[in-house]
């Protein structure tokens, strides 16, 4: 279970915001599969800093604050999600709650693109040909996700297939590289 929640708060705060909203999900979503997984198997909490909170939009519609614009995300992706606003912070929204599937955050198991695509996709000996004939573009591919799933298309559409979907990239994309709260 992921969380985001708003910088300013201390450790506890922070927790009992989350746990508000971690509540607010098992009330919406504790029939499901994913939620009933994650109580029988898993039970932890990942707590994320989710920066500012501020319901004002600008003109284009898009949230000022941050955690809002996290909870639009989720939203617009169509992920399952509970949130709390807390009263006596002037019904401030401060935590966001959601689960993710193990194939999201088990990067053994279900590696990036590359690392699938060359540790499973290729030989050893393919990729270290690849990397001898066009070193400059064995860098570009490793850094720019895009030049990845041009060169091999249909693999990455395996990929997809092979990592849960489109919600699943949106979601490992969302908590990459986030810090803790």
């Amino acid at each position: 279970m992921y969380f985001f929640t708003i910088y300013q708060l201390t450790g506890i705060q922070a927790g009992i915001q989350c746990g508000h909203a971690a509540l607010e999900y098992a009330h919406k979503f504790g029939e499901t599969e994913l939620f009933i997984n994650f109580v029988v198997n898993y039970k932890t909490w990942i707590i994320l800093n989710g920066g500012t909170t501020n319901t004002i939009r600008d003109f284009e519609g898009i949230s000022y604050g941050s955690l809002n614009q996290i909870a639009d995300e989720l939203l617009s992706n169509d992920i399952d999600f509970s949130f709390f606003h807390e009263p006596d912070l002037n019904n401030a929204l401060t935590a966001v709650c959601f689960i993710i599937d193990e194939r999201v955050f088990n990067y053994k198991d279900y590696p990036d693109f590359v690392d699938w695509l060359m540790d499973i996709k290729m030989c050893s000996e393919a990729k270290e040909e690849a990397i001898k004939n066009n070193p400059d573009l064995w860098v570009k591919f490793k850094l720019y996700p895009e030049t990845q799933q041009e060169m091999f298309p249909e693999y990455y559409q395996e990929w997809i297939e092979f990592i849960g979907g489109n919600k699943n990239i949106f979601l490992r994309e969302l908590i990459k590289n986030k810090k803790l709260a």
